[in-house]
This record gives C-alpha cells, structure tokens and sequence, in this order.
C-alpha cells in the first residue's frame, strides 16, 4: 500500500512532528511504502490562483505531483494542530489547490457542480491526527468540534473516503513526556489498525 502523509506544523520539534514521524515509521515497518511531505518544510505555497481553478487547468509540477501522489494514494494520513477550529492555512491551501475537481472528485456530465458529488479518492482509509489545547468536553460544548466536520464530510467523505478516523491529543501545553510517548503509542496502534501489515492481510 501507498500511503500519502501530509503534515502542517510549521515547528520541527513540535509534537505533530513525532506524530508524523511515528506514523510513516508504522507504515514502513509495516511493509508498506510511505511518502511524508512536511508542508513548511518543503515551502508549500497555499494560495490558489485564478488560471488554476478550472478543472482542464495546466497545473505547476509541484502541484500535479502532489495531485497524482494523493489520487494514487492507498491511505492518506493528516496530521496538523487545530488552530481556531480549522487547519492551518497552509494546510487549507493544500486542500484548495491539490483536492481538486478530476482529482478527488466529479460530478456528472452536464452536472454543472449543483448536484451530489462522485468521489475519485482510492484511498482505502483516511486518518487525522490533531493535537489541542482545549478539554474535549469544551471543545464539543462551546466548539462543537469543527474539524470533524470539515475532514469527515467537506473533505474525504465527498470526494469518496468512507472509512475515516481523527484522533485529538490534548491537553498539549500541560502533557508530560510519559503521556506524550503513551500517546506516540496510541498513534501506532490506529495506523496498524487501519494500514495491517501485509502478512496480517494474507
């Protein structure tokens, strides 16, 4: 299996990082083939110009790249922190730029984008990993939780990932090192779960 990771984090030593890091390591000890793109790192550019939205648009390389790469992508892993209820903007500009019409989804013929969408994502299963600073009790009462919403249903639920997960890692500022490698565990166990290695699936 190919399995995409996409990190948004702008620090190196942060822990959406080791999440990350741990996740790919479960993938390849996995027997399967993981591709990490750190957003930051690579300089992704988020903003979507005009000339690219139309679906039959030429596209830059790096971002036809990064469209093949996720439409043939067997699992796709996101890992960001939750930044006022949503992605942070480079991340969102990923999704602007590279889940895009003929890619990830598309509507029938003569359909001009009023009517329910067909999904075209392969991938198998999606998996979100979130870290927070909000109690998950306030977060569903005051909050209502937003990102699930986005990911679960704006996202991979319309352009045809049924099986989703998210897990959220919070509270981040007070953890301690023993939580936090508990937690780099719990990453783990979701990503075997999801992605079983290739004598498991035998």
């Amino acid at each position: 299996m190919q399995i995409s990771i996409i990190l948004a984090h702008p620090d190196t030593d942060s822990f959406n990082h080791a999440i990350a890091q741990t996740a790919a390591a479960e993938v390849l000890e996995s027997g399967h083939t993981a591709t990490l793109h750190d957003l930051y790192q690579e300089g992704f550019d988020p903003l979507l110009p005009s000339d690219e939205i139309p679906d039959d648009a030429p596209l830059p390389a790096s971002i036809a790249a990064h469209c093949a790469e996720i439409a043939a992508a067997d699992g796709i892993i996101i890992v960001h922190p939750n930044w006022w209820g949503q992605p942070p903007a480079i991340l969102k500009g990923w999704v602007d730029r590279v889940i895009r019409p003929g890619v990830a989804y598309r509507f029938e013929e003569g359909d001009q984008g009023e009517g329910v969408p067909i999904g075209l994502l392969k991938a198998q299963a999606a998996l979100v990993f979130n870290t927070a600073n909000t109690k998950p009790k306030r977060e569903m009462s005051t909050f209502g939780d937003p990102l699930e919403t986005i990911w679960k249903n704006c996202i991979f639920g319309f352009c045809g990932v049924d099986m989703f997960y998210r897990e959220i890692f919070t509270v981040m500022v007070t953890s301690t090192p023993e939580q936090r490698r508990e937690w780099l565990k719990r990453v783990r166990e979701i990503v075997s779960h999801y992605f079983p290695s290739k004598q498991e699936t035998m």
